[in-house]
């Protein structure tokens, strides 16, 4: 034994959005005290051990994820380090599935495209340790889960065994907000791979297959018998809390005036994704206003558009949250910007209101007041007259 060259650190903590632990040998979880420990080779053990607790999932900054404890045995722990009760030969991943889960937005952004970019290259061979273990996330997204894992889902704080891996990582690997950096992926992977994957997973029309507006006008051309005009589709997404439509009846009558066939959905937490993925697929446009259930706009085809409806005030993050991961995954992004008289802030405040008179002041008093005003307290009564040529736009877009 020797104890001259220190053992690398098996944590990184230098990410300002994610810690991530990575242990390659002798890896042990033990789940009753949310623990990972590595017992180094004998010829590498020193008289001292290492020790870290993070946050494992891929907001670093979230108080309420419980932490991991990681640990590098000592020569002299490493002796008396617990047996295993079990021994696997493929890799695990622990992480959390609580934080700000429930959120369609969050689902996505702080776990799955976390979990994506960490495990994907393991192509299913890779167990999941999940802390603060979510049934009904699991319910939920269980097609995504099992794909990315052939094993079984572990509910770690339950788990009371000591369970031995080759290589166990701690936490998730996270680029930006709803967003994937290529250049720091195993096999460069990007969001429009992403989309791809995920409507491979819920078995959606392959690649090549063009938005359906223009596969059923193709049809017609060559000989299909519906003489019936085939109309584009869009799906209406109805909020049914904060920036909901309030003249929601008005704008469906205004899309169909257009030429559109409407779908108004209200997605709901526990709505099975199976049949939901296969209607969004079915739509040429998904419109709603800027929130959560604007993540759908992964179900839909190369080329489709995702037409957001920005709340007054929050253009930055229309854009940010959505606009370019659209582009990137080759949606066609439109965003029609509404006027503070299309929002009720006005109606409720009156125009000399900070958050009416001037968004982008409010937004230098801090996130509070801007999430008060502009996120929670905002709805939409939309213009319809202003709005007819968006839809016109539209129209073209679809037709091009």
């Amino acid at each position: 034994m020797h104890s001259g060259t220190p053992l690398k650190p098996i944590c990184d903590l230098s990410d300002p959005r994610y810690d991530i632990c990575e242990i390659s040998g002798d890896a042990r979880a033990i789940g009753a005290n949310c623990t990972v420990l590595y017992v180094p080779p004998a010829d590498e053990r020193g008289p001292d051990g290492a020790e870290w607790t993070i946050r494992d999932q891929s907001r670093k900054d979230l108080g309420y994820i419980d932490k991991v404890n990681v640990k590098t045995l000592s020569a002299a722990q490493s002796l008396v380090a617990p047996g295993c009760t079990s021994r696997h030969a493929v890799p695990a991943v622990v992480f959390a599935m609580n934080g700000l889960t429930s959120n369609p937005w969050h689902d996505f952004s702080d776990v799955l495209i976390p979990l994506f970019i960490t495990t994907r290259a393991y192509d299913g061979e890779v167990q999941f340790l999940v802390t603060d273990f979510r049934p009904w996330f699991v319910d939920k997204y269980r097609l995504i889960l099992t794909n990315l894992s052939r094993y079984d889902i572990i509910d770690f704080n339950k788990d009371t065994g000591v369970r031995c891996y080759p290589h166990i990582v701690v936490g998730l690997r996270s680029h930006s907000d709803l967003g994937i950096d290529p250049t720091r992926t195993p096999y460069n992977y990007t969001m429009l791979d992403f989309r791809m994957y995920i409507r491979d997973v819920f078995s959606l029309p392959p690649e090549g297959q063009g938005i359906p507006f223009k596969e059923a006008n193709k049809k017609k051309k060559n000989g299909g018998t519906s003489t019936e005009e085939q109309k584009p589709r869009l799906m209406l997404i109805n909020r049914a809390g904060i920036r909901k439509f309030v003249n929601l009846p008005e704008i469906s009558a205004a899309v169909q005036a257009a030429g559109f066939e409407v779908l108004v959905v209200e997605p709901l937490r526990d709505m099975r994704l199976e049949e939901f993925s296969r209607e969004v697929d079915s739509c040429d446009v998904l419109m709603g206003a800027h929130g959560a259930a604007l993540t759908s706009f992964f179900f839909l085809r190369t080329n489709a558009v995702m037409l957001q409806v920005v709340p007054w005030g929050l253009e930055r993050e229309a854009m940010s949250y959505f606009g370019v991961h659209a582009k990137d995954m080759m949606l066609q992004d439109m965003e029609y910007s509404i006027t503070v008289e299309e929002s009720t802030l006005y109606e409720k405040y009156g125009k000399d209101h900070l958050a009416v008179r001037d968004p982008e002041a409010l937004r230098k008093q801090g996130w509070q007041l801007l999430r008060k005003y502009l996120w929670d307290e905002q709805d939409i009564r939309l213009n319809v007259t202003r709005f007819s040529p968006t839809l016109h736009q539209l129209l073209r877009t679809l037709g091009e």
